[in-house]
């Protein structure tokens, strides 16, 4: 795994919006901030002591992550439950992926149920097949 295709894994997740934030930092919500939906990971572009990417996890997982070589708690974010990772090496790229969809439905969980039912009644995102065919052109 790196940057790139976590990026890309991320933006396949249910109801996911992106913006670049804090300088370098892309932050991947569920739901557009607008509507109040809640940042689940972080990903850092220029790797510093901060790690190459967090993400929130449960209470238990965050336990059992931490103990992992590479990964400690999260900067700022801990009090939350929140995992950083040192390296892309520390985990596989299945594991990351499923880390990464748990991290989306845990805080798909803690939204409020007004945004959450927002969410839902939107309809899935689009295809990108148009999009392909005018590239193509």
């Amino acid at each position: 795994m790196d940057a790139e295709r976590a990026r890309a894994f991320l933006l396949t997740l249910p109801h996911v919006a992106e913006t670049l934030q804090w300088g370098d930092n892309l932050v991947f919500w569920v739901g557009d901030k607008s509507i109040g939906g809640k940042m689940f990971a972080v990903l850092n572009l220029a790797a510093d002591a901060h790690g190459v990417i967090s993400f929130a996890s449960t209470p238990e997982r965050f336990a059992e992550l931490v103990e992992q070589e590479g990964l400690k708690p999260a900067p700022y974010l801990a009090r939350a439950h929140w995992v950083a990772a040192d390296n892309w090496t520390c985990l596989r790229p299945a594991v990351w992926e499923a880390e990464l969809r748990d991290a989306n439905a845990v805080i798909f969980a803690r939204l409020p149920k007004r945004t959450r039912d927002t969410l839902l009644s939107t309809p899935a995102k689009k295809s990108q097949k148009p999009l392909k065919k005018r590239r193509a052109l």
